[in-house]
């Protein structure tokens, strides 16, 4: 089986998104994607976070009509920070024969992540560039995917509610 594991806030969930991981399912032939929403996020601040329990039941109906996506609550269920590498060595105890790969936006490259060489040894690191987004295209050991540009952010999109506007077009009509 060839897995997608796709985790972040999620907060809410949006189009691009839900964009990344097809890009990344087709792209890279995988069987699932696995989104998992973060419990406690290591690499940001967590004001205005929903909760937990509701950003999952958003990621479900978001992704309810595709068959090769499913939402995963082992981050919720963890107490602490959610760290990738924890996820993905659970995972990989899990699902022994399993091709795991890692789906991030190019930003989260520039964060500082706990045990990254260890992530890249259990799993395939597949970056998509983000709008206005800069580097090399070919990063050691990153596996690099191309997807139409969506200028799409929760920050934005949580902006948009505070400030009374629509976000139709930004989610899914069940978010």
């Amino acid at each position: 089986m060839r897995l997608g594991i796709f985790g972040g806030t999620f907060n809410p969930i949006h189009l691009g998104h839900l964009l990344l991981a097809e890009t990344a399912r087709d792209a890279l032939k995988l069987d699932r994607v696995l989104f998992i929403p973060a419990g406690r996020p290591p690499h940001k601040a967590a004001p205005g976070l929903a909760p937990g329990r509701e950003r999952l039941r958003l990621i479900q109906l978001a992704i309810r009509d595709h068959p090769a996506f499913a939402a995963s609550e082992i981050e919720l269920q963890r107490p602490g920070p959610s760290y990738s590498v924890e996820t993905v060595r659970l995972l990989r105890h899990q699902l022994p024969d399993a091709k795991l790969f890692l789906l991030i936006g190019q930003d989260m490259l520039a964060v500082r992540w706990v045990a990254w060489s260890e992530l890249k040894r259990l799993c395939t690191v597949a970056a998509v560039r983000r709008p206005g987004s800069r580097g090399r295209h070919r990063e050691r050991g990153i596996e690099w995917l191309t997807m139409p540009q969506m200028g799409l952010s929760s920050s934005d999109i949580r902006a948009r509610l505070k400030a009374g506007r629509s976000i139709r077009y930004l989610v899914p009509p069940a978010v």
